[in-house]
């Protein structure tokens, strides 16, 4: 069995609403009354295990008490009912800056950052360095930190929260301030950390980033926990929920949008006579729908993803340059793909309807069709691509380089 990393038992967190409330003895006094509030559940009975060297994502509506259990297991607020385990040591990044004094340098920011977390003076000394690489501040961090961008608060408060070495990192939607190129080397840190035996648990709204990220989730509602096990199912399920209109169709398949367009289904039709696809054959994805009256400049979209979640492809008619002026009725449109790029297994296709501006969706369709491949001729040695690589060399002597 997997080692748990965290351990939450029943795990219940409580506020105070005030809807009067006396600030002085005098006013309890004229008032002659208590001041009256309402108890706020933001989290009740959560029980829930983070297994060792995973990266767990933590999803839900604004509200739904992601950031307080975060900060629970950070020990900065502590449940009114409950208890949190963790096994091994944990550093936090939960806010923009948490941590710094605005009027101090970033060098000094590092030194008392990094002892909040309880790192020792002399083991800063030996990491300052890597610190102030890694967040890419070094021509400002004698600065006091009041200037600093929100992007160069994070990425300085991030650099000393993971040169702390922790066995468990706690980060919250705070990583979104970074730029592309800050966040693909934290992407990359978390991918060191997991290789490790590390734990990464993350809050964040960015569901394709999770899809990459994470490999376990918890999905919380209005303080409860709805549902918690493999990243790609409790994705899926939370997103399909955020959609207005989602319904299963008499297929069983899941659907959302306003509904003057359907796309009844997708075909799958090999170039080539056979009914089999191998790596690199083309094929087209003939899209069927039916409208309600007509519509004008309409958009269709098809994406692509393995049988797992991860996002492979995406194309729609808008991008590629290919313009509809209105369709009505019953009919179908076609996406032909020259070279299937896919390696041997099952995928996912699904298919959209949205106006011109593509932000009305008509429909929405998961799982419009499935694409088998099957192994071909040329055997790469793993993932979901096929790229035909070709090999040459080696290259010895003088011309090598």
């Amino acid at each position: 069995m997997t080692t748990a990393a965290v351990s939450i038992e029943q795990v219940s967190k409580r506020f105070r609403i005030y809807h009067e409330r006396n600030k002085t003895l005098k006013s309890a006094v004229m008032r002659g009354r208590r001041s009256t509030y309402e108890d706020f559940w933001a989290l009740r009975d959560i029980d829930l295990e983070i297994p060792e060297a995973s990266t767990f994502a933590f999803v839900g509506d604004n509200g739904s008490g992601k950031s307080t259990l975060l900060k629970c297991l950070a020990k900065i607020l502590y449940p009114d009912a409950g208890r949190i385990e963790t096994r091994g040591r944990v550093a936090a990044l939960l806010e923009v800056g948490s941590g710094f004094h605005p009027e101090l340098s970033g060098r000094d920011n590092v030194y008392l950052n990094g002892s909040i977390l309880g790192m020792k003076r002399p083991e800063i000394d030996r990491k300052f360095d890597e610190i102030v690489a890694f967040s890419g501040v070094e021509r400002f961090i004698d600065q006091p930190v009041k200037n600093y961008s929100s992007g160069m608060y994070v990425r300085l408060g991030f650099s000393v929260a993971i040169s702390v070495d922790p066995e468990i990192l706690l980060v919250d939607e705070v990583l979104a301030v970074g730029d592309a190129a800050f966040q693909e080397k934290c992407a990359e840190k978390f991918a060191t950390f997991k290789r490790e035996g590390r734990t990464v648990v993350v809050v964040s709204h960015s569901i394709p980033s999770l899809r990459t990220m994470a490999d376990q989730a918890a999905w919380l509602d209005a303080g409860c926990l709805r549902e918690a096990g493999p990243a790609a199912d409790v994705l899926e399920r939370y997103q399909d929920s955020t959609h207005v209109d989602v319904r299963i169709d008499a297929q069983g398949r899941v659907r959302w949008g306003s509904g003057e367009a359907l796309v009844r289904e997708v075909e799958v039709r090999p170039d080539r006579a056979s009914d089999a696809l191998h790596p690199g054959d083309g094929l087209v994805l003939r899209v069927h729908y039916e409208v309600k009256g007509t519509i004008e400049e309409p958009v269709f979209g098809l994406a692509i993803e393995t049988a797992e979640g991860v996002y492979l492809w995406a194309s729609n008619t808008r991008d590629a340059g290919f313009a509809i002026d209105r369709i009505e009725g019953k009919g179908s449109v076609d996406c032909r793909i020259p070279r299937l790029a896919l390696q041997a297994g099952s995928f996912v296709v699904l298919a959209s309807i949205v106006d011109a501006t593509t932000t009305h969706q008509f429909d929405f369709l998961r799982d419009a069709a499935r694409i088998a491949v099957e192994h071909g001729s040329d055997r790469e040695s793993g993932g979901p691509l096929s790229l035909q690589p070709a090999w040459s060399g080696p290259t010895q002597g003088r011309g090598a380089k």
